[in-house]
């Protein structure tokens, strides 16, 4: 797989089936990726892939929190601007609409929405996670290494033949990760990711792209 092929085949996959990934796989992905770009080779990425039973327990207990209604851990990151402004608020409306819309939920019927965000807290299914963390103490350019680091595990995943969603969804119930991980008490859980094999069957709809001209300028001699 090329890396054109690696980019435009890579989405959040939302369905995985119960095959276990190789951990060849999964230790190939991690050590490419420590090659990943940060200023100053800082490298601020804290990185725990899990599988087996310590996730299976970390599911167990996010759905037991899910069901008994918890309220979801302080926020440590605002994830989005209170007040998105366009064009972001109307991309991030159509995602809503097109991600809903491909399981046949109403926009208005909040429940189901709930419900079918609640499988984020199960995976997907996926039998692999990984939880990225981060020092508390690092600024904005160091936060944005970290995501060109899961960029470059998402595509490396892809060359495995293995697919992948990025979670911010998992900041929510950090307490409960850390039950499981206990990372030390000056990182912040930035995202999990689900890992596995692409479970086929699961219907999806992927979601577009901004016209090229709204986003890039190229300006030339």
């Amino acid at each position: 797989m090329d890396i054109y092929e690696a980019v435009e085949s890579r989405r959040a996959v939302r369905g995985f089936s119960g095959r276990d990934v190789p951990r060849e796989a999964l230790q190939r992905v991690a050590s490419a990726a420590a090659w990943a770009p940060s200023a100053s080779n800082l490298q601020p990425w804290h990185t725990y892939v899990v599988t087996g039973v310590p996730l299976a327990e970390i599911k167990k207990r996010a759905g037991e929190r899910l069901s008994a209604g918890d309220p979801w851990d302080e926020p440590e990151y605002e994830q989005y601007p209170p007040a998105l402004k366009s064009p972001y608020r109307e991309r991030r409306s159509a995602f809503g609409e097109q991600r809903y819309g491909a399981l046949g939920i109403a926009r208005e019927d909040w429940e189901a929405r709930q419900r079918a965000a609640a499988a984020n807290w199960d995976c997907f299914g996926a039998p692999a996670a990984l939880f990225c963390y981060i020092d508390r103490d690092m600024g904005r350019p160091q936060w944005s290494d970290v995501g060109m680091y899961l960029q470059t595990v998402m595509l490396l995943l892809r060359a495995e033949g293995l697919h992948s969603c990025p979670q911010m969804a998992w900041s929510v119930y950090r307490k409960t990760v850390a039950e499981i991980l206990a990372p030390p008490d000056e990182l912040i859980l930035f995202c999990g990711m689900s890992i596995g094999f692409e479970d086929v069957t699961v219907g999806y709809r992927r979601t577009g792209r901004a016209p090229l001209g709204e986003t890039v300028t190229f300006v030339e001699g």
